[in-house]
């Protein structure tokens, strides 16, 4: 099959040992991000089968509808990028391993080095020690402190054991059903959303990015947090209200905040408030970037695609595809 790759921005993916399961495919590699649509349309032309990295690319029916030799798209977890419905009209399967049970410890352990640098003000103080400056303030311990997992999801229960080996004080707020699980694993809930965000000196938040959760995080919710609190998102920049955590952070309710996502991606752009606060630490959608968790991932996606060319297409999203090709 021909196969694009979009969006391995520092060509990656081809030095990763599972690259070997595409061997007998004509394999395109795109190392730069497109969104233009017919700059894409011009690309994938002659594609067969698409991977995705993520969410990097959106692609959206403009572009499928221009695409007619496509016939796969491979990727892994959840996929609010692609118009599904489309590619059903289309015939194009859409495979996407959920990979149940299986956290992505990448992101997790992203979180919780952003919480101690932030924290601790490693960032900054790096900056500052370039600069010629010694010891420009003084930060925060997180032993005794509490620590509040924000849905308690495969992420958010691994991040709850970092806290814990920590010597910190886990809080968990999220669904119902969710809190159940979080006190079945020992943990303590929150009485209230209000209660949550109010107790809290570390917040970190681990949601899926849908309608439910879109905005969730409220500017009412940060104004509640304590002054030296740290509020943490390496889930989805949505989660929090439009606006909200900047003007928050303006107002001194958190004091600080770490992130690593954003509401348009890549962003390069150098005057965003987020990137010019002293109280706030970024990072560039590091989240899931490794080569351990690319391994883990780019394994199941390749092998989606050696299932369809054997005509056994696995982890379909929108099987109605296949009834349509019997």
């Amino acid at each position: 099959m021909k196969v694009a790759i979009l969006d391995d921005y520092h060509d990656t993916v081809r030095t990763l040992a599972c690259f070997q399961q595409l061997a007998g495919h004509d394999v395109t590699v795109w190392n730069d991000h497109v969104q233009d649509t017919d700059a894409l349309a011009a690309r994938l032309a002659d594609t067969e089968a698409l991977v995705l990295i993520r969410e990097r690319t959106k692609i959206r029916t403009p572009l499928l509808e221009r695409l007619p030799k496509l016939r796969l798209i491979s990727q892994r977890s959840v996929y609010p990028h692609i118009d599904v419905d489309t590619c059903t009209r289309l015939g194009i399967v859409v495979s996407s391993s959920q990979h149940p049970g299986v956290p992505s410890f990448s992101t997790a352990e992203l979180a919780w080095g952003l919480i101690i640098a932030a924290m601790r003000q490693i960032p900054q103080q790096m900056a500052a020690l370039k600069a010629g400056k010694w010891q420009i303030g003084v930060g925060s311990t997180l032993r005794h402190k509490t620590l509040g997992i924000y849905g308690y999801g495969r992420i958010g229960a691994a991040v709850a054991g970092y806290g814990k080996a920590f010597g910190m004080n886990v809080l968990v707020w999220a669904r119902e059903a969710t809190l159940l699980k979080a006190r079945a694993d020992g943990y303590a809930t929150a009485p209230s959303k209000a209660a949550f965000f109010e107790q809290c000196d570390v917040i970190t938040l681990h949601m899926r990015l849908v309608d439910a959760t879109r905005g969730i995080v409220t500017g009412a919710d940060l104004a509640r947090m304590k002054k030296t609190a740290l509020i943490v998102n390496t889930s989805r920049a949505p989660l929090i209200e439009p606006g909200a955590l900047v003007d928050a952070l303006r107002a001194g309710r958190p004091g600080m905040a770490a992130v690593d996502v954003y509401e348009e991606e890549p962003m390069r752009d150098t005057t965003h408030p987020l990137l010019n606060m002293d109280n706030v630490v970024c990072t560039p959608h590091l989240g899931y970037v490794s080569r351990d968790e690319y391994e883990v991932q780019f394994t199941d996606i390749f092998a989606q695609i050696n299932a369809y060319a054997a005509g056994a297409p696995t982890n379909v999203v929108n099987p109605d595809v296949l009834k349509a090709r019997r």
